[in-house]
């Protein structure tokens, strides 16, 4: 059984042992590789730890770089330490497939008009989970189980290099975007850890590949 918050904190100042540190072994001991256990009394004694040494209270609100990020919420992908960012360098904004739907448009206007960003990074990656997913397969699964379609797509793609190329697309074709000018997007390989480079524009129309 996992130790609450309070027990984790009692332990870490008898023993000298950091309270993430108690709380992970205590799920190791306990650990039932046909059992989900949930993470957040795990997550909130790293907090404790974390906030014992924070040092980062005089960040300002606006990226120093001026940069913003649109990347894939796969767990294998560390933004921060790919890109080697620092913490307050940049906006990090993630979904399923690093889509640029509406509500990724809504968040780039305002880190461009309210918080002076001025460059945008896309990270998509190999090996998707959205990678030569069916679209209307899942969507009819969806109805089956609960009797309603969502309204929302799940943006399905087969090569995650022309699904980059699509995502510039759209950046370049909203109006709600007003800094265009420096925006690139990437294939991050998650066998290698490297980027590859997918061009904004070619003459037919895919993403040509620029290995980094």
């Amino acid at each position: 059984m996992l130790l609450s918050v309070e027990e984790s904190v009692r332990t870490r100042y008898r023993s000298g042992v950091t309270a993430s540190a108690e709380v992970r072994l205590q799920r190791e001991m306990t650990h039932d590789a046909d059992t989900f256990e949930p993470s957040a009394d795990e997550l909130i004694a790293h907090n404790r730890d974390f906030a014992d040494t924070f040092a980062d209270h005089d960040l300002q609100v606006s990226p120093t770089r001026n940069l913003a990020v649109v990347a894939c919420m796969d767990s294998r992908m560390d933004i921060f330490k790919l890109l080697g960012l620092g913490n307050g360098e940049a906006h990090i904004i993630r979904n399923a497939g690093g889509v640029i739907t509406d509500d990724v448009i809504r968040s780039l206007c305002l880190s461009q008009r309210r918080l002076g960003t001025r460059e945008i990074v896309l990270v998509h990656h190999t090996d998707c989970g959205l990678e030569n997913l069916r679209e209307d397969e899942f969507r009819d699964e969806v109805f089956e189980e609960l009797g309603v379609k969502p309204r929302w797509l799940i943006e399905a793609f087969s090569d995650p290099y022309v699904d980059v190329q699509q995502s510039i697309q759209r950046l370049e074709i909203t109006p709600f975007i007003s800094y265009k000018e420096l925006i690139r997007g990437f294939v991050y390989d998650v066998t290698t850890g490297r980027l590859q480079e997918v061009e904004r524009s070619t003459t037919d129309g895919k993403g040509r590949v620029t290995p980094l």
